[in-house]
């Protein structure tokens, strides 16, 4: 059996254009979310939404780290791990919190306040985690990453539609209440459509690997609800905050990582498998998590 750390995932020129396409539009239904009030309550309350940045920025990275070192994966598949640990929320994670009876205002200001950090964020601290385990620094150093390549593809990604979407939420308010809901819907299921397209397309190079990353981001991201919520009521906040904290936690914007897997690290195989299979995953637990809150809601 050939090593995941032999195998590269390519898509053609064609279908990359079409996910950075696809990632920019999921991007822009985000930021028709983002209001610059929203950030405001980081100074007027900061505790809560301090706590809520404190799960997705330290303790999520501290996770994937922990679990590198206990389940000793392949290089590949840990750099994966790290990526998904620092790119921001994920766009489905406000709906999932509002079918959760959770604080969906917290949800829609930390997904805010991550999806525009991203932009400097995400680049640095992938290096700085990456960097701590020494087999996941050594392949950054194979592979000759350059960090302003990556600052650049989350520039184009991420500051552009974001500030457009921002800018229409800001100047259209009523039209941007009609389209909200729609493009969210509709670049989710686009995107969903493309990672199954790529999965499918690469199963004969995967279909050796599947089962490892499925019970990798299994433990990851049950692991990562579950220390969600339990970092936000050990700092005694009401169980509708620890609700948006954890699913904030648990649903990592994917896309964005699989992006950076395929434009900066040329589709290695392990990274292109935990950040698929990690986008189908957090919808699944995630939808499921707010089906049961959903029918218990609290105070």
């Amino acid at each position: 059996m050939t090593s995941i750390d032999d195998i590269v995932i390519n898509l053609n020129d064609g279908n990359l254009f079409v996910l950075n396409i696809i990632l920019s539009f999921l991007m822009f239904g985000v930021a028709l979310d983002i209001r610059i009030e929203d950030f405001k309550q980081l100074f007027q309350s900061p505790k809560i939404p301090l706590v809520g940045l404190l799960s997705e920025y330290l303790f999520l990275p501290l996770l994937a780290l922990g679990l590198i070192y206990l389940i000793q994966p392949h290089p590949s598949i840990a750099l994966g791990m790290l990526l998904v640990s620092v790119c921001p929320g994920g766009s489905v994670s406000n709906y999932m919190v509002h079918r959760s009876k959770g604080n969906s205002a917290l949800s829609v200001l930390l997904t805010s306040f991550t999806t525009t950090a991203a932009i400097v964020i995400t680049p640095v601290a992938f290096g700085f985690w990456a960097g701590i385990h020494p087999e996941t620094s050594a392949l950054l150093k194979t592979l000759d990453i350059d960090p302003q390549k990556i600052i650049k593809t989350v520039i184009f990604l991420i500051l552009i539609p974001v500030s457009i979407g921002m800018f229409i939420n800001h100047q259209y308010p009523k039209f941007t209440a009609q389209i909200k809901k729609p493009v969210s819907s509709l670049s989710m299921l686009v995107f969903l459509a493309f990672v199954c397209f790529a999965l499918v397309k690469n199963y004969t190079q995967m279909q050796d690997y599947l089962h490892i990353v499925f019970f990798i981001v299994l433990i990851h991201n049950g692991l990562a609800l579950l220390g969600g919520y339990q970092i936000a009521r050990g700092f005694r906040l009401t169980k509708k905050d620890a609700r948006a904290i954890s699913i904030e936690t648990g649903i990592q914007n994917s896309g964005l990582g699989l992006v950076l897997a395929f434009q900066i690290f040329e589709g290695l195989g392990g990274m292109v498998l935990i950040l698929a299979w990690w986008g189908i995953w957090h919808l699944i637990s995630g939808f499921g998590l707010s089906l049961v809150w959903g029918r218990h809601p609290v105070d």
